[in-house]
């Protein structure tokens, strides 16, 4: 590590044919980087992506201007010098290889990238003597900056600009809200039975507690693993199986131990009173998500999740007072 960095130039020894190679090299790299975003956001966001090729062509516009400024100075050899030959000098991390990139994460890397290329040219043309060069990496510079708006901007029209948003809320609904929503209901109501048959039964609150912790983390760990493993999201446009199965391992685990927790407390009668205030909340927040992100009209989620609710506590409640 330390001899890679050892051989590493610093910028302000580099020559102008240096500074030119290391434009031509970075204009290369970040082409390839922008049209590696517009194959990712082609199916979910074409406008945005349109605008990335757009921005890619550019960079070989650029890339092809300092071509021609090198071989009219320096002549047709160019010197093989990348950002990582540069000591200090600003560096792509390869986030572009990273799977299920978010278009606001996209965003974000593009001004990045554009906001540093800007102050690279600026850099530049600040210490080249040669009016021509000089020129082209001030307009270079002013280019870059353009760039940064257009990114900031993304997408270019404001009806894409809705249909891509629209795009990204049902992603973010079939990875994280419809995962999370099945596993806050079934570790909500799939757990009132074992828990509060185990507390009528025993009336011992922290054998009660015990067992819905058991029950809550054990629900949890198999609706994460399930939804993680039944569905890898390439057919299906659900996105990463980790998210899925993080949201719905996590909420399931979440949604039993809502009412496990409060027989914490030693007397049995306020452990439960709260218990069975905590189920209400739950329930009630279970009909919210349904009609704020899956569109279920809030009488059907009523009905379905309260009265399901019910007859699971009363269930449980027979069984352990019998």
């Amino acid at each position: 590590m330390l001899s890679a960095l050892a051989l590493r130039r610093r910028f302000a020894d580099l020559s102008e044919q240096d500074v030119l190679a290391l434009a031509i090299s970075s204009e290369e790299d970040d082409a390839r980087i922008y049209r590696s975003y517009a194959q990712r956001l082609r199916a979910g966001y074409p406008a945005s992506a349109a605008l990335f090729e757009g921005m890619a062509a550019e960079e070989d516009t650029h890339r092809q201007r300092l071509i021609d400024l090198h071989q009219a100075r320096f002549g047709d050899t160019i010197p093989l010098i990348r950002r990582e030959h540069v000591a200090g000098y600003y560096a792509r991390q390869p986030v572009w290889l990273t799977a299920n990139l978010s278009l606001d994460r996209i965003r974000a890397e593009a001004h990045q990238m554009e906001a540093a290329a800007r102050a690279f040219y600026e850099r530049a043309a600040a210490r080249t003597a040669d009016a021509a060069t000089r020129k082209l990496l001030g307009d270079l510079a002013a280019a870059e900056a353009g760039h940064e708006r257009r990114a900031d901007q993304l997408s270019p029209s404001g009806e894409a600009t809705a249909e891509e948003s629209a795009t990204e809320n049902r992603q973010f609904i079939l990875t994280w809200v419809q995962p999370g929503l099945a596993g806050l209901m079934d570790g909500s109501v799939s757990t009132l039975a074992p828990i509060f048959a185990t507390a009528f039964a025993t009336q011992d609150t922290w054998t009660t507690f015990l067992v819905g912790l058991a029950a809550s983390v054990g629900a949890g760990i198999s609706m994460g693993f399930t939804e993680a493993a039944h569905d890898d999201g390439v057919l299906s446009g659900r996105g990463s199986p980790f998210k899925r199965g993080l949201a719905s391992g996590v909420m399931t685990t979440v949604g039993g131990l809502g009412h496990a927790l409060p027989y914490l407390i030693p007397d049995f009668w306020t452990a439960t009173s709260i218990a069975i205030a905590v189920v209400f909340i739950e329930l009630w927040a279970i009909v919210w998500i349904q009609n704020r992100y899956m569109q279920t009209p809030f009488l059907r989620a009523t009905f379905q999740v309260v009265l399901g609710g019910a007859l699971v506590f009363a269930a449980g409640v027979f069984i352990g007072g019998g």
